[in-house]
């Protein structure tokens, strides 16, 4: 099969990055104080997911606390896909000044961690994707069934309480110079706490009633956040370990179809790491990707520009040809 060279957009670090400020509390450690933290985010509304099945049969789920769900789910989604994805990362497109800031806030929702350590992750991540320098490839391991288990749970949650820190000044740089993208992203912790309160507030003053916040809270607070953690993580796994491949990468991408929906889009995996910055990952007929539709959405108002649509001619260009697909 012939593989082609992944274009990635990790800005050069200046000489003197290591001066520049922190643009998260712990810098590029991880003390204990955040691995507890870590696992309480992790913990407390997976059991919460457990719960949500026994729950909605023996009581139900108002309409309300769904539409608080939704609305929440995705709130933060696009604010990963579109604005800690799209935009931070890979530079798909430029954003005005308002829709950059409210894109940050958007995805500091989602409660996955600080807007700069995620950049710097992920683009580390494409660097050496699904080779050694990889944090979160599922085949760390290596190939065979026991092996690919271990590397599905590293790439899914454990490498999360890994203690070596991907370096945000090499790897976002561009951001940690934004004084106020540095800002969102040091009180990460502050807008954890809005993103877990606004539900149960809505929820308490629609009802005027504390079982109605307390409703809100478990659907459209914990219950949320854990599966929009675990679509988001199933990313890094399910989506480099199986799927289709039509397209030529140098890694082990695919395409999930079933999780393209609750993914706004990301799931169409293959494509994005065969052209990085294209501001559309569901390029073939049928795949949906909300996400491109809101770029393109933006695009019209004025609100972006820019924007890296994918060409007829550089799709074409990046496919397998149909044996290696099949493979």
């Amino acid at each position: 099969m012939t593989i082609s060279p992944e274009v990635t957009s990790v800005p050069e670090a200046p000489d003197d990055a290591t001066a520049l400020p922190s643009a998260t509390l712990g810098g590029d450690s991880k003390g204990s104080t955040e691995q507890i933290a870590l696992g309480l985010f992790i913990t407390v509304p997976f059991l919460a997911l457990l719960g949500a099945v026994p729950l909605a049969w023996g009581w139900g789920v108002s309409w309300l606390d769904l539409g608080l769900m939704v609305a929440m789910y995705y709130i933060g989604c696009h604010g990963i896909t579109i604005g800690f994805h799209r935009y931070f990362t890979h530079g798909s497109f430029k954003a005005k000044r308002p829709l950059r800031i409210v894109l940050a806030i958007m995805g500091s929702l989602a409660v996955e961690g600080p807007l700069v350590r995620w950049v710097a992750d992920h683009r580390k991540h494409h660097k050496f994707s699904d080779a050694e320098g990889d944090p979160h490839s599922p085949w760390r391991f290596g190939e065979t069934v026991p092996a690919l288990m271990k590397g599905l749970w590293w790439a899914h949650i454990a490498w999360m309480f890994d203690e070596e820190r991907t370096p945000q000044h090499k790897y976002a740089p561009d951001l940690i110079k934004d004084p106020a993208i540095r800002g969102i992203s040091r009180h990460f912790l502050s807008f954890t706490v809005l993103s877990l309160a606004i539900p149960p507030l809505v929820g308490g003053l629609v009802t005027m009633s504390w079982w109605g916040a307390f409703t809100a809270f478990f659907w459209g607070s914990l219950v949320r956040v854990a599966l929009l953690h675990h679509v988001t993580w199933s990313i890094n796994s399910i989506c480099h370990a199986v799927g289709k491949r039509p397209f030529k990468s140098r890694d082990r991408s695919g395409n999930v179809w079933w999780l393209a929906v609750l993914s706004c889009g990301e799931s169409w995996h293959n494509l994005h790491h065969a052209d990085p910055t294209s501001a559309r990952h569901g390029v073939l007929r049928g795949q949906i990707d909300s996400s491109a539709r809101l770029i393109r959405w933006f695009e019209l108002a004025g609100w972006a520009s820019d924007v890296r649509w994918p060409a007829k001619e550089r799709i074409e260009a990046r496919r397998q040809t149909a044996s290696a697909e099949a493979a």
